[in-house]
């Protein structure tokens, strides 16, 4: 166990000072979309691992992307409140959205088409009030006067959003363990092989899964914020709807779902695909990402279930160990 600490504070001191050894804002750029999305994915397998499969979760991402950046145009509100207050705003719309289902017992694939139609009503939201949002053009917050970037949370320092964005990614990992630890992980596996006997055993089925859902919610919107201010850049298709609640499916299935590094392995491969395919071919590529996405959930679910860190840790444990010598 004391090993393991070790590994782990070896391997967050050496990322810690890798902006600082390694300067290349390129590949800093890459870095920090990998650790934003990284905690996106995080919060979506909060509730999936748990079978509580949501395609909502592109919807909580644009509440808190959106809310944030239109708080701080229209009503000049930094977004050191107005994060907080997207997240509210998508705990509000997940808990309206979740509570009905659960006290109702809608689950299953009934849940996932609710979720689904959550997903696409932010994205017709969003695109309709382009008054007020940009629409399909998309949406650009207001550059910060000199000398207050640190109030409008604008940096034009690389180095600066990676350590932001590292420091969310670690919240990220120490509340999927803190929930993997947690009783709410027995009452929700319990809930998940079978509801009745949960709350016959003393589960309150409706608040356990009310917790879980708000937990992943508004990490999801923070993500979103983040997002946000770091790109300076935010339209209804990369920050919401289907297509980004897809991607997180994907993304965390392939990782690895029951296992908390899994979503960080997903967001390397995901933008890593994404990059690779923009480099490649430019426009002529707009889209295959998705395709891709497809295909190769598929073959996962099939193939590879547990996803390629899960596979590897799985293997790793059914070595026989060696004997000790004497």
């Amino acid at each position: 166990m004391n090993s393991r600490y070790a590994a782990w504070a070896v391997g967050l001191a050496a990322l810690i000072a890798l902006p600082f050894v390694y300067r290349e804002p390129y590949h800093l750029h890459i870095l920090v979309l990998m650790l934003i999305w990284s905690f996106a994915y995080t919060s979506w397998s909060i509730m999936g691992r748990f079978g509580l499969v949501s395609l909502g979760h592109g919807g909580f991402m644009g509440v808190g992307a959106y809310v944030t950046a239109l708080l701080w145009n229209h009503l000049d509100i930094t977004p050191w409140i107005g994060i907080p207050l997207s997240m509210v705003a998508a705990g509000l719309l997940a808990l309206v959205v979740a509570y009905p289902c659960f006290r109702f017992r809608i689950t299953g694939h009934y849940f996932v088409l609710v979720t689904l139609a959550l997903s696409g009503i932010v994205l017709q939201v969003i695109t309709a009030t382009r008054d007020y949002t940009g629409g399909s053009l998309g949406y650009t917050p207001n550059r910060a006067p000199s000398g207050q970037g640190l109030l409008a949370l604008q940096f034009d320092d690389k180095t600066t959003w990676y350590l932001i964005a590292l420091g969310v990614w670690v919240v990220g990992l120490l509340i999927w363990r803190w929930v993997d630890r947690s009783m709410s992980r027995y009452a929700m596996e319990a809930i998940s092989e079978d509801e009745d006997a949960a709350a016959a055993a003393g589960v309150n089925v409706t608040a356990e899964k009310l917790k879980i859902t708000l937990i992943s919610a508004l990490m999801t919107a923070l993500a979103g914020a983040l997002y946000c201010q770091y790109q300076m850049f935010i339209s209804p298709d990369t920050v919401s709807g289907i297509a980004v609640s897809l991607q997180m499916v994907f993304a965390v299935i392939v990782g690895g779902l029951y296992v908390s590094l899994g979503p960080t392995i997903g967001a390397i491969i995901t933008i890593l695909l994404a990059e690779g395919l923009r480099i490649g071919f430019g426009t002529k590529a707009v889209g295959w990402d998705n395709l891709v996405y497809g295909v190769l959930l598929v073959v996962f679910i099939i193939f590879l279930p547990k996803g390629i860190l899960g596979s590897v840790l799985d293997k790793l444990k059914a070595q026989p160990k060696k004997p000790k010598t004497t």
